[in-house]
């Protein structure tokens, strides 16, 4: 464990986690929403750093990415934990899951940028879970990247507050964030967030200058009504967005929403024509 950074302490060894907007209370030995931060003696730790879950090597689409790097490999690497809690998670069994019930390797910074090299992969991506839950453990790791001469990737849904993510933002060179929704309804009950901090972390990216790509998975009878595609188009265009990748993805039946069926061709099309209508330049369909 690492004792964590953006938290301040309470009464009571009690603790306040300032990493993202849900600003967990949390009491000794007791996690936060995220399940990676313990509360020990008064102090925030972070139980995930340096335990990876999950070691893969994946094309580049597959983060997705298309207009980065394309054709090309990236080493994957994902800890335990994620500060949402989506009812369609794929990868709920260690997104939701604590460090210690999670089988995991002991790998330091060094360790991964040292694997990366072995396998002859330029590219780190913090995937698979949320990695902004274990934002010490991936920045320590991006700094000896980029000193190795090594691009970063972050996949991540953004849900983070503005001084964690501006802390991070020099070691990236691209992310895809999940825009999950237009609607603080829908993101409240499929995925236990909010709306502005993700739209606030798309923003601050795009301002840094890293290369940034959108995912906005549709799920029918949740967020696939087209006004709803228009608005949060909309808001893409006239916030400076419309030649950012906007990659619409295909829901398929999983975890908590297993009773929902795959979404449509059709709708999926529908949606890509309305982000073109409103001048969106670049818009993928994905899981087709």
């Amino acid at each position: 464990m690492k004792e964590a950074e953006y938290y301040h302490a309470l009464d009571g060894r009690r603790v306040m986690c300032d990493l993202c907007p849900h600003h967990c209370v949390v009491s000794d030995g007791h996690r936060g929403r995220c399940r990676s931060r313990v509360c020990l003696g008064g102090k925030l730790y972070s139980e995930a750093y340096g335990r990876p879950c999950a070691l893969a090597i994946d094309p580049i689409e597959k983060k997705p990415l298309a207009w980065f790097h394309p054709g090309t490999e990236c080493l994957s690497v994902a800890c335990t934990g994620c500060n949402l809690s989506c009812r369609n998670c794929q990868n709920h069994d260690i997104s939701q899951a604590a460090p210690a019930d999670v089988a995991s390797e002991q790998l330091s910074p060094r360790d991964l940028v040292g694997l990366a090299r072995r396998y002859r992969q330029n590219q780190i991506a913090y995937t698979y879970t949320e990695p902004l839950t274990w934002i010490e453990y991936m920045r320590d790791t991006a700094r000896l990247a980029h000193e190795a001469g090594m691009a970063n990737i972050l996949v991540s849904a953004g849900y983070v507050c503005h001084q964690p993510l501006a802390d991070l933002l020099p070691y990236l060179d691209a992310a895809n964030i999940d825009l999950k929704s237009f609607s603080d309804t829908i993101y409240n009950k499929v995925s236990g967030a909010s709306l502005q901090p993700v739209l606030d972390t798309l923003q601050a990216i795009r301002q840094a200058g890293v290369w940034l790509e959108i995912t906005h998975l549709l799920i029918p009878t949740i967020n696939d009504d087209p006004r709803q595609t228009r608005l949060m188009c909309q808001w893409l265009f006239d916030n400076g967005f419309a030649d950012v990748p906007l990659h619409i993805t295909r829901f398929f039946p999983q975890y908590r929403l297993n009773g929902i069926p795959p979404t449509p061709i059709d709708t999926m099309q529908n949606a890509r024509r309305i982000a073109l209508e409103v001048g969106m330049r670049r818009v993928k369909l994905g899981n087709v």
